[in-house]
Formats: C-alpha cells, structure tokens, sequence
C-alpha cells in the first residue's frame, strides 16, 4: 500500500515564500520593488517613449523609500529592496519606466514599486 502524496499548492507555497533580502541577502523576489527580471529590462528598453527623466529628491538607505521628481514638477514616491537608495543620492538625475516600474541610475537598472 502507497502513502498519499501531500501536495502542497502554488500558492501556498508562493504565500509562504520571503525574499532573502529581508534577511539583509541579495533580492530573490520579482516582486515590485525587488530584483530586475531580464524580460522586465527588455520591455522597458524596447518601449523608450515611456521614459520619464527626473531628479531624485529623498532617497532614504534604510527603508528603501526614494522619491523622483520628474521634470514636469511631478513627485512619484518610490521603494526598491535592492539599493536604488545607495546608488541614487539625493540630487542625482535618474530616469523613471512607470509602465515596467523600472529605474535607471545611470546605467544601472532597478525594480521599484509605488510607495
């Protein structure tokens, strides 16, 4: 005789998942706000009208919080786990993807969420 087999379902296995990067390890979330899917970057690349240049106004290392200041005077108010903070100084010009959520640090990409 077989035992049954306990399956658990995708999502409460997706439920119970944290992102490493709450434990201070690097992001394994693709969650808004956590690491960059390649496919993310692409979509955003290939869509370059949805641009929107910007200067960051606060960025706080800690939390994580950003907030951009477009150039047409809009603040959007930003979160990214995986150091957009660090790399984007108050002050630092910066380019805003709200269609894919994606920040640009110069060459540098990054996840971020709405806050």
């Amino acid at each position: 005789m077989s035992t049954p087999l306990n399956r658990i379902s995708p999502l409460q296995v997706r439920e119970r998942a944290a992102c490493m990067c709450e434990h201070g390890d690097v992001c394994t979330s693709l969650a808004p706000g956590h690491a960059l899917h390649l496919i993310q970057a692409r979509l955003a690349s290939a869509t370059p009208a949805d641009w929107v240049d910007g200067i960051v106004e606060s960025a706080d290392a800690v939390s994580g919080d950003l907030v951009v200041r477009t150039l047409d005077g809009q603040a959007r108010a930003l979160w990214n786990a995986s150091g957009a903070a660090l790399e984007a100084a108050p002050g630092t010009p910066v380019a805003l993807h709200s269609r894919y959520g994606v920040l640009a640090v110069g060459r540098v990409q990054f996840n971020v969420a709405a806050a």
